[in-house]
């Protein structure tokens, strides 16, 4: 494929893998990338067009944004409307569609809702609007979580008291072990995420693989990242062995990044959690402890999540587990479209929708 072989200045070292990658034809594999930057690079890259057709590359469910149920929207919406309050929110978040519109519609209704590039902007807007209570809608699997946490501390040095963070974050473990345990989810493996395994580390990952006896690669979001991905992958089960390969070793160490992972752990800890497409997953969130109270919106506004409702028609939570891809969907590029997205994974810079959509 002339996009992916020819286009680089490094062609010497791609068309070599997808060489390598024809003698193991007659596997028949399914791997699932779970990053969402991972979904955005295959698609960018022309991956799947040098793979036999016997690898079958799937989308799980690594995308923050599209995983974020349409229950929280709703309550997030539900503390927009109040004039006491100023939402801050990554933009991606604002265009994800609730059961009762949108927080980009609750902006154009009048609604202060303000875009931030990093949590330890509502800093600054704590002290510009002392008589507002900035909420901040902590959105994020373990790659952004230690921003949230950061930023909560920092709000203690500096004695800011009118700072809530409305939570939804994640982590990628009991995901995973709950997508495995899904006899309709049929993988032979998986390509893992390199940001989060940045964070965490490998240890889970390590001994996930060999107790589910399933591959696992730890990989970057270049070509030769994931063409190496796969190709270690299909070695792995030419040779039936389930192990961890970390090919990201240039970023990602055992240990993950120990200060982040401390800080994580003095400000949340694990709770359940709802996914979009999983489900509720026992001790797949991180809620503030206790100690934190005063900045968890939800205690402070007293706020019940409603029920999630999501649109009909929508396969959003068919593509998050791999079951479905967009082009399964009736509503993709129809109805459903970056404009007007009637889904979450249409939404998200990292979601399979939003990348099947721009580079098909």
């Amino acid at each position: 494929m002339r996009d992916l072989l020819t286009a680089f200045r490094a062609p010497e070292v791609l068309r070599p893998l997808a060489d390598q990658l024809a003698a193991y034809a007659g596997l028949n594999l399914t791997i699932m990338e779970v990053c969402g930057t991972h979904t955005m690079s295959i698609m960018r890259y022309g991956v799947k067009g040098v793979l036999p057709s016997t690898i079958r590359l799937v989308s799980g469910p690594g995308c923050p944004v599209c995983v974020t149920p349409s229950s929280y929207i709703d309550m997030a919406i539900e503390l927009a409307a109040r004039e006491d309050v100023v939402i801050a929110s990554f933009g991606d978040l604002l265009r994800v569609p609730g059961s009762r519109g949108s927080l980009m519609a609750s902006k154009s209704a009048g609604s202060d809702i303000r875009i931030v590039y990093s949590p330890l902007d509502c800093l600054a807007l704590c002290e510009a609007h002392p008589d507002k209570r900035i909420v901040f809608l902590s959105v994020g699997i373990e790659t952004t979580v230690p921003a949230s946490a950061l930023l909560v501390m920092k709000a203690i040095e500096r004695g800011i008291g009118n700072l809530s963070l409305l939570t939804a974050n994640k982590t990628m473990p009991a995901a995973l072990e709950a997508l495995v345990a899904d006899t309709e989810v049929r993988v032979n493996g998986f390509i893992l995420p390199g940001h989060v395994c940045t964070i965490a580390g490998t240890e889970f990952y390590a001994a996930f693989c060999a107790r589910c006896g399933i591959a696992g690669v730890i990989a970057g979001f270049e070509p030769a990242d994931l063409l190496g991905a796969i190709l270690a992958i299909s070695r792995q089960a030419s040779g039936g062995v389930a192990r961890l390969d970390n090919l990201y070793t240039r970023v990602v160490k055992p240990e993950g990044n120990t200060l982040a992972c401390t800080a994580v752990a003095t400000v949340f800890e694990p709770c359940d959690a709802a996914w979009r497409g999983l489900g509720v997953i026992p001790d797949s969130g991180l809620r503030l402890r206790d100690a934190y109270a005063a900045f968890d919106a939800q205690r402070v506004f007293k706020l019940v999540e409603p029920t999630a409702r999501e649109p009909a028609g929508c396969l959003c939570s068919e593509i998050l587990k791999g079951k479905k891809t967009p082009e399964d969907c009736p509503l993709f590029g129809t109805v459903c479209e970056p404009a007007s997205p009637v889904g979450a994974c249409m939404v998200s810079t990292e979601g399979t929708c939003a990348a099947y959509y721009k580079y098909r």
